[in-house]
């Protein structure tokens, strides 16, 4: 129990140190630090210059691991995500250079820049926690994420995301533009500082209690009507008209898991019918193809055809 105590005041800590990093957004907080507890990995669809390379960093030093930012361009190879074996002279025998997935955090920003070759570098990783390359596997960090950015304005150049990686994230959020006071607050912090901010350096976790974390989540309790529920949405986005892909059962997994977290950031031990609708519209937006605005109108059709169990 005091174990469970300690690593509950951790993610106070942590949504403090990130909601100090993201002004005026904690409920993006809250929604990254419940993807972190399920073990998910995050898709920011979102602007240039809104804070999402400063929370990733911010996240990174928070959980105490090791963050490696990618920027994704049109060459950049596999080999420079996962890494390469390459030929010593003096032994005469090929050693492993291990490549930026070898992280806790990684960042890949602009992540459909990168070639579908590229971006499937990413499947393994996001999906195993590991990586094969040479025909041996290479085991990542338990508590590994991905936090990957795109434009959604400039498709100039771009490559879109395939249904089947995009299944791989657990929810796609956007921080959009703060409010007025948060932004006069941001200009006022800067009084003095010669340079960009950068992420704070106080660690909240370590790497030992958030695997711990990530284990006591699982076991949120979800009753059968809530599974029966999730069902439920699933069946009707999948019989909807205007949607092409329904949720998928991978889909299913991760919305359950991440209500579990939000039920745990809750102080709760068992899940609600109202957890699982807290965390549908990241979750979903991902999930049933189409723009980020034009795709609520059809989740919200959605969710309005399913009985919420009582």
């Amino acid at each position: 129990m005091r174990n469970l105590l300690e690593a509950k005041e951790a993610i106070r800590q942590l949504q403090t140190t990130l909601n100090a990093t993201l002004l005026g957004k904690s409920q993006i907080v809250d929604l990254v630090v419940a993807c972190l507890l399920a073990g998910g990995h995050m898709l920011f669809d979102d602007l240039p210059g809104l804070g999402k390379t400063t929370l990733a960093k911010a996240l990174a030093v928070g959980i105490g691991g090791k963050l490696a930012r990618v920027q994704c361009t049109p060459d950049l190879l596999p080999s420079d995500i996962t890494g390469f074996s390459i030929l010593n002279p003096k032994s005469r025998e090929f050693e492993f250079r291990p490549g930026p997935v070898f992280a806790d955090v990684l960042l890949a920003d602009e992540i459909n820049r990168a070639t579908p070759r590229t971006q499937s570098a990413l499947f393994e990783a996001m999906a195993e926690r590991q990586v094969t390359i040479d025909g041996k596997t290479h085991p990542l960090a338990t508590t590994f994420i991905v936090i990957a950015t795109q434009n959604p304005v400039e498709s100039q150049g771009a490559f879109p995301l395939p249904e089947a990686q995009l299944d791989r994230f657990a929810m796609k959020l956007r921080i959009g533009y703060p409010d007025a006071a948060s932004e006069l607050k941001m200009l006022a912090n800067m009084i003095g500082v010669p340079h960009q901010p950068t992420a704070p350096s106080a660690c909240c976790f370590q790497p030992v209690q958030l695997a711990g974390l990530l284990n006591h989540v699982a076991t949120i309790a979800v009753e059968h009507k809530v599974q029966q529920y999730l069902v439920n949405v699933a069946v009707a986005s999948r019989n909807h008209p205007a949607v092409a892909l329904g949720i998928s059962p991978r889909g299913l997994i991760m919305w359950q898991r991440i209500s579990q977290a939000w039920a745990f950031l809750q102080g709760r031990d068992y899940v609600t019918p109202d957890d699982l609708l807290d965390v549908a519209e990241p979750v979903l937006a991902l999930r049933l193809a189409g723009d980020f605005d034009d795709v609520q109108p059809i989740m919200h059709d959605i969710l309005s055809r399913v009985k919420v169990p009582v």
